[in-house]
């Protein structure tokens, strides 16, 4: 089978262990049922997500124009204590920043590599999760802005990281935490404007992966230096393809790459 396209991050849902879908334009795969399969990736060319011009992506599937002009890719993104639509205050497009920043955001803490602080639209869990290779998380915070979610992160984070190793996570080089008694001892540094919304009672998620076996060590295949590769997945963990010679191929890193993929036996 041989598929063409602009690669996005894989779409998830969480099931008894999570299902994998690469989106094409006019088609789909479910790349669980690709696990034990020989694919090969071929990089034809750039498109940028936004523009759809054949121009150099320069991160997150933009490129460089686009991300310093368009407002998915303001600084508020990334730190979103930055985030300043709550107060009226434009950065690129305040009709688009108030709709994505004006609408319930959680603080929560995810067990990928050790255990990690972070935030996310309400809308997006699990997926956040899934997409940090989390094997467990838990909610913290449920504000009803992304500027009250970036402040508590930002007190969080001096007693608790923000960073996966990606190393470890897609080594499984893990360990159960009960994030249950790690929240509880964090709920002491929420901010005095986030206290009210601390959630006490909720339990963990837990999530499985669709790993046939994991590497020792990895090494990452980035298309921009090595245009082709060809390889047997072993493994799905967060939006990392894992292949039979310990590749790694972080599928959203290459957004607006468009791809030839090829599925043998």
């Amino acid at each position: 089978m041989k598929y063409e396209g602009v690669l996005t991050k894989m779409r998830t849902e969480l099931t008894a262990t999570v299902e994998y879908y690469l989106i094409w334009q006019d088609d789909f795969i479910n790349m669980n049922q690709l696990l034990g399969k020989k694919i090969s990736i071929n990089f034809l060319k750039y498109q940028c997500l936004n523009c759809g011009l054949e121009k150099k992506i320069f991160r997150q599937g933009y490129c460089y124009d686009c991300f310093s002009s368009i407002p998915q890719a303001g600084d508020w993104v990334i730190n979103p204590e930055k985030s300043r639509a709550h107060l009226d205050e434009e950065d690129r497009d305040l009709e688009y920043e108030k709709r994505s920043q004006l609408q319930p955001h959680v603080v929560y803490l995810a067990n990928s590599s050790d255990v990690k602080v972070g935030v996310t639209r309400k809308t997006q869990i699990p997926t956040r999760w899934i997409d940090q290779g989390a094997h467990e998380a838990i909610e913290i915070v449920e504000v009803p802005n992304r500027y009250l979610a970036g402040i508590t992160e930002v007190a969080l984070k001096d007693h608790v990281s923000d960073k996966t190793n990606y190393r470890k996570m897609l080594t499984n080089d893990v360990v159960d935490l009960n994030l249950a008694e790690v929240r509880e001892k964090l709920s002491t540094y929420i901010p005095e404007e986030a206290k009210e919304y601390y959630l006490a009672n909720n339990k963990e998620t837990e999530i499985k992966f669709p790993v046939l076996k994991y590497p020792e060590k990895v090494k990452t295949l980035n298309l921009s230096k090595s245009p082709f590769y060809e390889g047997k997945l072993q493994g799905i963990k967060g939006q990392y393809l894992l292949f039979e010679d310990g590749t790694a191929f972080n599928v959203r890193g290459h957004e607006g790459f468009v791809v030839e993929l090829n599925i043998g036996l």
